[in-house]
């Protein structure tokens, strides 16, 4: 269907009251909206799905949604998780697990009119972890990691004691079932792009809406914090150094005048300055990159300065980043949990209360274990099922490939900038 026609019936759909007595501003195909749901969902096709914008959406200086606008959509269809199937049948939960496919449809303002959209669909749903490019550190290789896993403690702490802890011993009480049921965890966000134009009314609030100020760096020349989805896929497995990539401003950025510094829909344009995959024993996949060139709607390429300050990731990736961008998966333990392990399967074999150290040792496999190593009777059935757990957890910890390092198209990101004086960048070629 053609983009003209798309616009017309869309109008047409549209109210009497957005018709008459409301401008109404289009918002073009292409425009990422990053939704979440605010609490789990079945996992179960045709499931009706309500969520709320992630971030604001603008045009050039407009305000047109702002976050927490709810949209609605639903549950198309579920594909088949087969990795996650596989490791889990090692660990003896034999669990069907699913990927949802799903598609957004409507807009509901903050007045209660319901705006029809068309969007693609999204299958990439995972809870948002912002992570945070910590100050310049000062000190070596070991201070630096120190603090990583210093944070990291903190997350695990926050992960006992923040709100909703008694939802997660429930699902952590689940995994250890050989079936459980599925579902859609709570905080799960997507984005997607539209794919037709959509017609919003321009509201009366929106122009008075606030916008972060402009700030001051030490030498007095701007600095701005931009928000950015990045229009170009990379990877620490498949991107080269030097490979060229590119940015979309999501918001604008005003002077302290009011006059707009940067508008929505500016173009940053940068490249890949390290990318190394992911290598067996555990070795993690690294990636870094940086912006050298913004280009205003209209006006000629400046060159600027740029840093890599955040990103959206998946909060199962656990990913760092350091003062320099470069941005890793978060250490992981791989020496206590093995050695734990590997304790409670030679327990079996100790003469004192044998039916206690029979289930602590099987039970490294989940109930499953827990329920033979005890009903069998045996020391050497439990130490094997222990010793078994503890080879997993050996190899997914030690000897398997790392994880890799991965924003996909429209990831939102956090880019601080400043003007520069250099020759511009160009095209396919590595910065220098």
């Amino acid at each position: 269907m053609a983009p003209k026609t798309s616009l017309l019936l869309t109008l047409l759909l549209l109210p009497g009251s957005l018709r008459c007595g409301a401008q109404v501003i289009t918002l073009p195909p292409g425009t990422p909206l990053p939704v979440q749901i605010g609490g789990p969902l079945p996992m179960k096709a045709g499931e009706p799905i309500r969520a709320e914008l992630l971030y604001p959406v603008y045009d050039h200086d407009q305000l047109l949604l702002p976050a927490k606008t709810i949209v609605t959509g639903t549950i198309v269809s579920l594909t088949p998780d087969r990795t996650r199937r596989i490791h889990a049948r090692l660990r003896g939960d034999f669990t069907p697990f699913h990927t949802p496919v799903v598609r957004f449809t409507a807009i509901v303002l903050a007045d209660g009119t319901t705006v029809p959209i068309t969007t693609g669909t999204a299958t990439d749903g995972a809870p948002i972890y912002r992570v945070v490019a910590p100050p310049p550190h000062r000190g070596g290789f070991i201070a630096r990691y120190f603090d990583i896993f210093k944070q990291d403690a903190k997350d695990r702490i926050s992960n006992v004691t923040a709100p909703g802890k008694g939802d997660r011993l429930k699902q952590l009480l689940y995994s250890q079932l050989p079936y459980h049921p599925e579902r859609i965890a709570k905080a799960t966000a997507w984005t997607v792009e539209t794919s037709a134009p959509v017609a919003v009314p321009d509201p009366p609030a929106a122009a008075a809406a606030p916008r972060p100020p402009v700030t001051k760096a030490p030498d007095a020349r701007p600095t701005w914090i931009v928000q950015a989805y990045l229009d170009t896929p990379i990877s620490s497995a498949n991107s080269k150094s030097g490979e060229t990539i590119q940015a979309t401003v999501a918001e604008p950025i005003l002077n302290p005048d009011g006059t707009i510094a940067v508008p929505q829909g500016s173009i940053l344009t940068g490249s890949v300055t390290e990318a190394k995959p992911a290598r067996f024993f555990a070795r993690p996949g690294v990636l870094r990159f940086s912006f050298r060139q913004l280009q205003l709607p209209g006006e000629q390429a400046q060159n600027v300065q740029a840093a890599l300050t955040g990103a959206d990731t998946s909060s199962a990736d656990a990913m760092a980043m350091t003062s320099e961008g470069e941005v890793k998966p978060k250490p992981q333990d791989k020496i206590v949990v093995p050695l734990l392990l590997i304790a409670l399967a030679s327990r079996p074999f100790d003469e004192d209360n044998p039916i206690a150290h029979n289930a602590a040792a099987s039970n490294s496999i989940g109930v499953l274990g827990f329920i033979v190593g005890t009903a069998a009777g045996q020391p050497n059935i439990a130490a094997g099922l222990g010793a078994y757990g503890a080879a997993i957890s050996i190899y997914e910890r030690i000897f398997r490939r790392g994880k890799e390092v991965a924003f996909a198209h429209d990831t939102r990101i956090v880019v601080q900038t400043t003007p520069r004086h250099s020759a511009a960048i160009k095209p396919d070629r590595p910065t220098p």
